[in-house]
């Protein structure tokens, strides 16, 4: 399919910059799976599930992975002190990560970049774009303590453009489910999620279930190409449990629907689909690409925010419930008002023309 496709003009103005407070007080457009559209808010959730419904949710935690880097002059050539943006995006080995780095003209392989006195790096590897491979003057747990005490949290840029990471975003940029290590973005439709959200959730009869899937930055690069045949995906990290699997296998034999909450959740129980209806327990690299046409195997629905123009997340969202729906749920969001992106709004997508029973 054509990139162009997946186009919409967004205004600035819808773009959040800022979360809802509290987090369970952000709007929700509900897409049925006829393509009729609802506004509705967060906390409307429990009363558009049924009860048996399974919500899977990423426990991922994002770490501080946005750093900001110095390259000493070099003896010959390259000018003076360079500083540098550094953000990790996927690790390599116990003391190398992968980063993406800007100006990227201004470093070359054997480079060294300094994080202040105690933490350093040499650029081993360099890609087209800016994406290094670092390996870092310590190793292990010695060195993500090293990371958490020099990075900030990796805000998106279409937020870092416009403002500063401050202390509320240590806050904000994790999800109430954070507890395995290795994100370098939130899966954010999980940052709506509240105590009293889940509470009234479980009054329902819903039932939560947990995978694990590592963001890396690559989820915000841009799509270049013109056709989708010709987009190359950035791999993550993901795992399922064996009693997170044993549940989703369950409610699927039971004919009760699986809602993953996020984009990531959906990738990586689709990713670990062994048959239709059916994942296995385990873990894996996935560059998963969903598009329209793309035959779902486990997930029914989806909690997710409100994506970018031509992005692979809109492509995903439009593969569940029809482009041409999906562009008119964003035509109605952006006309009365949804907030945009991480920090945004949510919706909840019903798979279009489907039998769930």
């Amino acid at each position: 399919m054509k990139v162009s496709d997946f186009d919409f003009h967004l205004p600035e103005e819808n773009i959040a910059l800022r979360p809802a407070r509290p987090r369970d007080a952000a709007r929700l457009l509900h897409v049925t799976r006829d393509g009729g559209l609802a506004d509705k808010g967060v906390l409307d959730l429990p009363d558009l599930l049924q009860p048996g419904d399974v919500m899977v949710f990423n426990d991922t935690k994002v770490i501080p992975a946005a750093l900001e880097g110095l390259r000493p002059a070099r003896a010959h050539g390259g000018g003076g002190d360079v500083t540098l943006e550094v953000n990790l995006h996927k690790r390599v080995a116990a003391d190398a990560w992968r980063a993406f780095i800007r100006p990227a003209k201004r470093i070359r392989e054997g480079d060294e970049v300094r994080f202040g006195e105690a933490l350093s790096a040499r650029v081993e590897t360099k890609s087209e774009g800016g994406d290094t491979v670092l390996v870092f003057n310590q190793s292990g747990a010695a060195l993500d303590e090293a990371i958490a005490a020099t990075g900030v949290p990796p805000l998106p840029p279409y937020i870092a453009r416009k403002r500063e990471v401050d202390e509320q975003d240590i806050e904000d940029y994790q999800t109430l489910f954070a507890r395995e290590e290795g994100s370098v973005a939130a899966p954010t439709a999980g940052l709506h999620f509240t105590e009293r959200l889940l509470a009234a959730l479980d009054a329902r009869g819903v039932e939560r279930v947990h995978v694990t899937l590592h963001v890396g930055a690559g989820t915000f690069l841009p799509v270049k190409v013109e056709d989708t045949d010709g987009h190359e995906m950035h791999s993550e990290w993901c795992e399922i449990s064996e009693a997170s699997a044993e549940a989703i296998n369950r409610a699927k034999a039971e004919g009760r629907r699986v809602i993953p909450v996020g984009t990531t959740a959906l990738r990586t129980i689709e990713s670990l689909a062994a048959t239709p209806g059916r994942v296995e327990a385990g873990s894996r690299d996935t560059d998963i690409f969903i598009t329209p046409g793309y035959d779902f195997r486990i997930a029914d629905a989806l909690m997710t925010n409100f994506h970018l123009p031509k992005s692979t997340l809109f492509m995903l969202v439009s593969a569940l419930s029809g482009l041409e729906v999906m562009q008119r749920a964003y035509a109605h969001a952006i006309e009365t008002g949804y907030r945009f992106y991480s920090y945004g709004d949510a919706c909840l997508l019903e798979r279009a023309n489907r039998d769930f029973s």
